[in-house]
């Protein structure tokens, strides 16, 4: 994203940021309100059930974000002894994805709307380009978080679509695995090889099937 301010293009770097701020504090509070749902109450005690950023972006996430395009909020907390349901885990981490896909989806028909209502603002450039950016950012947010290596959501989710054996095995081989896994994808990224290439043109893909108004 540093590449932006140095060609000079500040309203995108800042379009970008306000939708990652956004978008990620929207998908933590999903998180903490799926949890609270299924019995859990340790992230709204510690303060996480709110849309404000505050409480959801990390520092030196944010500023990895804003150096090298990639980086983290804070993990919402649960403490799985309060779940009430056998189905709480994946559910609860597939909340903050499906949060995503939401925000995308209310977005551009929203926009939809305006642009139908004929409001000027909404064919400005600045606004245009805001609802691309966020839009195809929330999608690519929920792709990448179903990734089931690391601590990404997807994790949680995989085990429960095998069979309990495999599920185990899964669960094992990525605690001792996954997160050196992740990063080797994230490393190969940055080399010049196109990992998450499959990833970008299926965002672009659901993006282009989202707009009903």
């Amino acid at each position: 994203m540093l590449l932006l301010l140095q060609q000079g293009q500040y309203q995108t770097f800042a379009l970008l940021v306000v939708t990652i701020v956004m978008s990620l504090s929207f998908h933590e509070f999903a998180h903490a309100a799926s949890a609270k749902h299924f019995g859990d109450r340790t992230a709204e005690q510690q303060g996480r059930l709110t849309l404000s950023p505050l409480s959801h972006i990390d520092p030196m996430g944010m500023l990895m974000i804003i150096m090298i395009g990639f980086g983290w909020a804070k993990p919402v907390p649960t403490n799985p002894r309060n779940f009430n349901s056998k189905w709480a885990t994946p559910l609860i981490a597939a909340a903050g994805p499906a949060s995503n896909l939401l925000l995308a989806f209310v977005a551009i028909n929203l926009h939809g709307l305006f642009v139908n209502m004929g409001l000027d603002f909404a064919t400005s450039t600045t606004a245009l380009e805001f609802i691309r950016l966020f839009v195809l950012i929330n999608i690519a947010l929920m792709l990448f978080n179903l990734i089931p290596l690391g601590p990404l959501d997807g994790h949680y989710i995989f085990p429960y679509l095998l069979s309990r054996q495999y599920g185990e095995i899964y669960t094992r081989l990525n605690a001792q695995y996954g997160t050196m896994a992740f990063l080797g994808l994230i490393v190969l990224s940055f080399a010049g090889l196109s990992i998450f290439t499959p990833m970008w043109r299926a965002a672009r893909w659901i993006v282009s099937h989202l707009q009903i108004i």
